[in-house]
């Protein structure tokens, strides 16, 4: 039996005095891959965000692999094993592709090599020596999750990563994540994309004012549906 990787209790976040995140429990077990949905402003960007430890105050617990992290700074959490892609990718400019992807350090290991991910990612290789801002959308989405698939970490928080890119592109993010699933990775996606999500996710939280809504299985996803269009207009 698989177990928590990623438990969350009463989790409460605020960006200066805005009170953001209001009781948030959620868990994923190790292997799953869970997705949170929600409209633009529910909460799920700022609760990844306070998993990593980026968000100003936070009370509540967020154990990782059964290590509680609510008071740690963002680098320690990380050497728990987590990696973040935020929505913004963060490609450095003035790095070329492979660069970018040897930059952050090693956290744990059992991380990719540097053969794994081309294997992944063929575009990567082919685009190694150009500079980030030579890359395309897609090309730098793939770059930014490459990144974190070298550090070691086996619990991936991924943020829109499917936003604003072609389908084919898209196509090949899915086949990605299916993937690492079967290579015994734990993924947490923000996707507003739900058609990329749904036939994705093992799980799914949806989420309102920074708080879950409604959490059901993939089984349940067809019985879900009036309830997904009504929060979501999907």
């Amino acid at each position: 039996m698989s177990h928590p990787l990623l438990e969350i209790s009463d989790l409460q976040a605020w960006y200066g005095e805005s009170h953001i995140l209001h009781g948030v429990n959620l868990s994923v077990n190790e292997g799953e891959v869970v997705t949170l949905l929600g409209r633009n402003g529910a909460g799920r960007t700022t609760t990844m965000r306070a998993i990593v430890g980026l968000t100003g105050t936070r009370k509540g617990s967020i154990k990782i692999n059964g290590v509680e992290t609510i008071k740690m700074p963002p680098h320690k959490v990380a050497h728990l094993g987590l990696g973040y892609c935020p929505e913004e990718r963060g490609i450095f400019a003035s790095l070329t592709a492979e660069e970018n992807l040897m930059l952050p350090p090693v956290l744990a290991p059992g991380g990719m090599s540097l053969a794994e991910i081309y294997d992944m990612f063929p575009n990567l290789e082919e685009r190694a020596s150009s500079p980030g801002t030579r890359l395309s959308g897609g090309e730098q989405q793939m770059l930014a999750v490459a990144r974190i698939l070298r550090t070691g970490a086996r619990l991936l928080l991924l943020d829109e990563i499917s936003e604003g890119l072609a389908p084919v592109i898209v196509q090949k993010l899915a086949e990605m994540i299916l993937t690492l699933k079967a290579k015994g990775y734990t993924i947490v996606l923000v996707e507003q994309n739900f058609r990329f999500a749904a036939p994705l996710a093992d799980r799914f939280y949806v989420m309102e004012h920074g708080s879950i809504v409604k959490q059901f299985v993939k089984a349940e996803l067809a019985e879900n549906m009036g309830m997904l269009q009504e929060f979501l207009g999907v």
